[in-house]
């Protein structure tokens, strides 16, 4: 029986359960479609994959694939996805990385960038590489008369300089950083940016959770949006007396902040402070109003505060290939999500975990105070955080908060997932249906913790009636 490759691509890269929706023969289709769709016959395409046990596998079959239709491979081995974005970037080249990111161990899938670190989405040629891919699954995959080779290449090292030549550590006071890799790629290459394994030391002294690479996740979940995965980082900052917590997803692109207290930083605070450093290094060269990307789900802080340092905040929906797409139009300095991707102009227009986590120390670093003092002026207002309700008709559910809110002063948008907002009361939340899991997500932001908690148990209640 053929699998049906529409199970495993979604929006913007493919998910799927390995031996189930993604297998080496679903992925060696792929790597045949992908060098068919992208015109990449004759040209250079780089391969890569994080710890999980099916990925070298998986990067065998790409290959086998892609070198059929003519294209030569270079394997970059263990990768973080920033790294792939790092290497299409630098490289000038087209790239794939087999990584199902936060999802569990029976998981994996593929983050597929075009030369320069262009995404690859269901807007951009995703959709064609599925169909191409579904006719090879059903007609076999016919070789070209000039087959590509597959070479190898180390690229961490230069990924590392790369990070280090954007944000200037050597100067920083002394911290300790301890940092939770999840078992997933932060555990290669938190050593090599900010450790001493590939280049000089920092003045860093880095505590290392769960570095060991091991793709069925022994420990927690690689996946720090959920609270219960942040747990044993906030009791290792607060055991240690660390400066500052790190904790990074599977496949690192994602980088999340405990402060010197053990208590969380939202990502739209460390939006908030990347932005304003940002901009004022684009104002610094000449560049009047710098573009700040932000998503709708986003903290108003954000937009907020790049008004107020005289940039151009400018909001777009959820999902990495939307913003990048965004960030290129608009010429973005950078771009953040509430879900912790990161996006910079100097980086390709792409998310890096990294990069925002060396802008969070230089800041820290620079100055005496502690992280909790340093953030507390990019956090004005209460959210939530992003809840998920698993719910058979979602939309039917959005028709019930719909209707409760018609006679009350609330505006309602439908541009991605659907956003109330309150102006009299200073209050937001959007629900959103997940392209990639099957749940009803919502998010919240008041005025003050008694209006973020009514709001949203109120929503809440309307969901999951």
């Amino acid at each position: 029986m053929t699998i049906e490759l529409s199970e495993s691509f979604k929006a913007y890269d493919v998910r799927g359960i390995v031996g189930e929706t993604i297998t080496a023969e679903t992925v060696r289709a792929t790597g045949a479609a992908f060098v068919d769709a992208l015109g990449l016959a004759g040209g250079t395409v780089l391969v890569g994959g994080d710890m999980r046990p099916s990925s070298p596998e998986f990067m065998d079959a790409f290959t086998e694939g892609a070198t059929a239709r003519g294209a030569d491979v270079v394997k970059i081995g263990l990768i973080s996805t920033d790294e792939l974005y790092f290497a299409c970037g630098v490289f000038d080249a087209a790239g794939v990385t087999f990584t199902a990111s936060h999802n569990p161990a029976a998981y994996n899938g593929m983050k597929m960038s075009k030369a320069g670190a262009v995404p690859v989405s269901s807007e951009t040629g995703l959709y064609e590489v599925r169909d191409r891919a579904q006719a090879y699954l059903a007609d076999g995959i016919t070789a070209v008369a000039e087959p590509g080779t597959a070479t190898e290449r180390d690229i961490l090292k230069e990924y590392a300089e790369f990070l280090r030549g954007l944000v200037d550590l050597t100067g920083i006071r002394p911290l300790k950083v301890v940092v939770d890799a999840g078992n997933g790629m932060g555990g290669k290459t938190t050593p090599a940016v900010l450790g001493d394994t590939v280049l000089e030391g920092l003045p860093l002294e880095v505590v290392p959770l769960y570095f060991e690479l091991d793709g069925t996740f022994p420990n927690h979940p690689a996946n720090p949006l959920e609270p219960e995965n942040l747990l044993d980082l906030q009791r290792a900052v607060v055991e240690h007396g660390a400066d500052i917590g790190l904790a990074f997803d599977g496949d690192a692109d994602r980088c999340f902040v405990i402060d010197d207290r053990g208590e969380p930083v939202t990502p739209s605070a460390i939006a908030a402070l990347v932005a304003e450093r940002e901009i004022a290094r684009a104002q610094a060269d000449g560049e009047e109003r710098p573009v700040v990307i932000y998503n709708l789900i986003t903290s108003k802080a954000v937009p907020e505060l790049v008004t107020s340092r005289g940039g151009r905040p400018v909001k777009t929906r959820v999902g990495h290939s939307f913003i990048k797409a965004v960030m290129a139009s608009e010429g973005g300095v950078f771009g953040g999500e509430h879900s912790a991707h990161y996006y910079f102009r100097d980086f390709f227009n792409a998310d890096t975990g990294m990069l925002a986590a060396m802008h969070v120390l230089a800041a820290l670093g620079e100055q005496e105070r502690p992280l909790s003092d340093l953030m507390a002026s990019y956090s004005p207002y209460v959210a939530s955080g992003e809840i998920n309700s698993q719910i058979e008709d979602k939309k039917a559910a959005v028709d019930r908060v719909r209707d409760a809110y018609a006679d009350e002063d609330v505006t309602v948008e439908d541009s991605d997932g659907t956003t109330f907002t309150s102006q009299e009361e200073g209050w937001w939340f959007n629900l959103r249906p997940s392209n990639t899991e099957p749940y009803l997500r919502l998010n919240v932001e008041a005025a003050d913790q008694d209006s973020m908690e009514r709001v949203r148990d109120r929503v809440l209640s309307l969901v999951r009636a």
